[in-house]
């Protein structure tokens, strides 16, 4: 039970390490005015926004970090699943493109691409992946 113990602190560990270093990564691009980085991370839903239908339809929600950036997610309904139920404070992890803007930045490309020409993105919630 103490092994069982133990492993579970390391995935943690690791975990909280991996996280701070996505929302480094995040800081960093916002910081400089970066685009088109291809990142990774999580952050908890603070605001749930109306579907953008405007040509590609995309589902669109806020996250807050952990490091306190505020990340708007834009994610195409018309080539990925949407997340359903999706409630302000769940925990979504994503991967996908940043774009830099004044409010924290945006995340897309959260699905996969049907041109193969464009590294795939996702997102998570519950376990279950959408992409």
């Amino acid at each position: 039970m103490k092994k069982l113990i133990a492993i579970f602190i390391a995935i943690l560990c690791v975990t909280s390490i991996d996280a701070q270093a996505n929302d480094r990564q995040l800081k960093q691009a916002y910081n400089n005015h970066q685009s088109d980085v291809q990142i990774q991370g999580s952050g908890t839903v603070v605001r749930l926004l109306r579907d953008d239908n405007d040509g590609s339809r995309h589902q669109k929600f806020i996250l807050k970090l952990d490091s306190k950036q505020t990340l708007l997610v834009a994610h195409n309904i018309d080539l990925a699943p949407r997340i359903p139920n999706l409630k302000v404070g769940d925990r979504v992890q994503f991967h996908g493109e940043y774009e830099w803007n004044q409010k924290g930045g945006v995340m897309h490309w959260t699905h996969h691409d049907p041109n193969n020409r464009h590294p795939d993105g996702w997102l998570k919630h519950n376990g279950k992946k959408y992409e």
